[in-house]
C-alpha cells in the first residue's frame, strides 16, 4: 500500500495554494445546500456551471432544475454534467428537463451498453459536486443532487444523512469555474470528439485551437496572484484530484496537515480505507499526544466498504485511535479538522477510489472560526454514535482473513482500473 510519499511528490504535483480574503459557510445538508444554491442561480447574470455525480428526480433535486431552467430562460449560459455511473432510472426525465429549459447537459463517460465497461477509464469517475455562479458564488462539497432523506439503494428515511458542503465568494470562486467548466467540456467532447477534431484540422489557426482546446479540458486547483502570501481572512484553497498532473493534491494535503497536528485530529470519512501515509501519520500523531477521532457510518450503504474501513480499525485501535460509528442515519460527509486551524470539506473519501481513480474536490480553509465551528458539528455527530471497541471489530484469523480478502480486492480493482504503483 505504497504509493509515492506525497510529502516527496515530484514538481509534477501542483502545490495547494491558499488565497486570502474569501467568505466561506459551512452548509449542513441539501436542506441548507439546495436553497443557497438556487438563491445563488437565482441571481447569477452571465453563467451557471453544476457538476454532480447523482442528479436524482425527487422534490428537493426538482427545485435545482427549476432554478437552473428559469436561469436559461433568462438567457443565460446553464450547463451541467454528471457521471454515467452515478445516475440512475431517473436521469432522463430530469435530463429532458433540462434539455427542453435551454441548459447544456453532458454526461461524463456514459455506460449506455456493456461493451462501454470496456474502454479505456471506465472505472475513473467523475465524483465531483459544485456549482458556480458568475465566478462569483461557488458550493464545493460532498452533497449529491437528491433529497437528503432518500437513498437510491435504501429508498426513504425519517432522518436526513449527515453531509455537507461550502458555499464560497471570493477569489476562490474563479477556480471553481475553471474545473467545472474543464469537466463539462471533457464530458461533452466524449460526446462529439470527432466533430471536434475536424474543426481543429479545417482551423486555419490549429495550433492556437489546439492550445485553447488543451486550456478547456484542463482542471485548475491554482489561484491567480500570489495567494500564499495573502494573509487576509479566510484563507483558503481549491484542491482537485484527476488523473493527469493533480493526482495526489487532496492525498498530500491531508498527510501534511495530519503530520503538523499538534492537538487534535477529527476525520469523518463515509468511506475509508486509508494508504500507508495517511496511516502512519495518523499513527505518529497519536505518539505526539494528538486526540485522533474518526467517524464512519454505522448505517452502511455497501457491505464491501464496511468490510473495507473495519479491515483495518483493530490496527487504528492499537495505535490509540478513537472510533466511532455515526449511527442516526445514513453518513455520506468527507470533512476533517486539525487543531482547530485547518479544515477541509469536499468530495473525497480517504479510499482508493477517491486516493487514485476518481475526480475529485476539495475546499482546504486555514481560518480558526471556520475549523472551530466544523468541529463542533463534528462534536455532536459523536455525542449521537456509538464508540467502535476491539471486542466489536474482532481479532484473530477471522480478522487477518477479512483484511487479506480486502487487500486482494483493492489491488484487483486497480489494477482492472489501470491505476500505477501500490495502495
Amino acid at each position: 500500500m505504497t504509493p509515492a510519499d506525497p510529502a516527496s511528490a515530484g514538481s509534477l504535483v501542483i502545490q495547494p495554494s491558499y488565497s486570502g480574503g474569501n467568505e466561506v459557510t459551512l452548509l449542513r445538508g441539501g436542506d441548507a445546500l439546495f436553497p443557497a444554491m438556487c438563491e445563488a442561480i437565482a441571481a447569477a447574470r452571465h453563467e451557471v456551471w453544476v457538476a454532480s455525480y447523482i442528479f436524482h428526480d425527487d422534490p428537493a433535486a426538482q427545485t435545482v432544475v427549476a432554478a437552473l431552467v428559469d436561469a436559461a430562460r433568462r438567457s443565460l449560459l446553464v450547463s451541467v454534467v454528471v457521471d454515467g455511473f452515478g445516475i440512475d432510472a431517473t436521469w432522463p426525465k430530469v435530463a429532458a428537463q433540462l434539455v427542453a429549459g435551454g441548459v447544456h447537459v453532458a454526461v461524463f463517460r456514459p455506460l449506455h451498453r456493456w461493451w462501454n465497461w470496456l474502454q479505456p477509464g471506465q472505472m475513473r469517475r467523475l465524483h465531483h459536486k459544485l456549482c458556480v455562479a458568475d465566478a462569483e458564488v461557488a458550493f464545493v462539497g460532498g452533497i449529491n443532487l437528491i433529497d437528503d432523506r432518500f437513498d437510491l439503494h435504501h429508498g426513504w428515511s425519517d432522518a436526513p444523512r449527515l453531509d455537507y458542503a461550502v458555499r464560497v465568494r471570493g477569489p476562490l470562486a474563479p477556480a471553481v469555474q475553471r474545473t467545472a467548466r474543464a469537466i463539462w467540456t471533457r464530458a461533452s467532447l466524449g460526446q462529439a470528439w470527432r466533430d471536434e477534431v475536424r474543426a481543429l484540422a479545417s482551423s486555419a489557426e490549429p495550433l492556437v485551437r489546439a492550445r485553447r482546446l488543451l486550456g478547456r479540458l484542463r482542471s485548475s486547483g491554482r489561484l491567480a496572484g500570489a495567494p500564499d502570501a495573502d494573509s487576509r481572512p479566510v484563507r483558503a484553497a481549491f484542491l482537485v484530484r484527476d488523473n493527469i498532473r493533480q493526482r495526489r493534491n487532496i492525498e498530500r494535503s491531508y498527510v501534511e496537515a495530519l503530520r503538523q497536528a499538534r492537538q487534535s485530529i477529527d476525520i469523518v470519512s463515509a468511506y475509508f480505507y486509508p494508504d500507508r501515509p495517511i496511516r502512519r501519520a495518523l499513527r505518529d500523531a497519536v505518539r505526539r499526544g494528538v486526540r485522533v477521532r474518526l467517524l464512519l457510518q454505522g448505517r452502511w450503504d455497501y457491505r464491501l466498504a464496511e468490510l473495507a474501513a473495519y479491515a483495518l480499525c483493530d490496527e487504528l485501535l492499537a495505535q490509540g485511535v478513537t472510533i466511532y460509528e455515526y449511527s442516526p442515519a445514513f453518513l455520506h460527509a468527507k470533512v476533517a479538522t486539525v487543531d482547530d486551524e485547518w479544515a477541509t470539506v469536499g468530495s473525497s473519501n480517504i479510499d482508493p477510489l477517491s486516493l487514485l481513480l476518481n475526480l475529485e474536490a476539495n475546499v482546504v480553509v486555514r481560518d480558526r472560526a471556520f475549523a472551530v465551528g466544523l468541529r463542533e458539528e463534528i462534536e455532536a455527530a459523536l455525542a449521537s454514535s456509538v464508540q467502535v471497541t476491539h471486542e466489536s471489530v474482532g481479532s484473530g484469523t477471522r480478522q487477518w482473513l477479512r483484511r487479506g480478502f480486502i487487500a486482494w480486492c483493492a489491488r484487483l480493482y486497480l489494477r482492472l482500473a489501470g491505476a500505477a504503483g501500490r495502495y
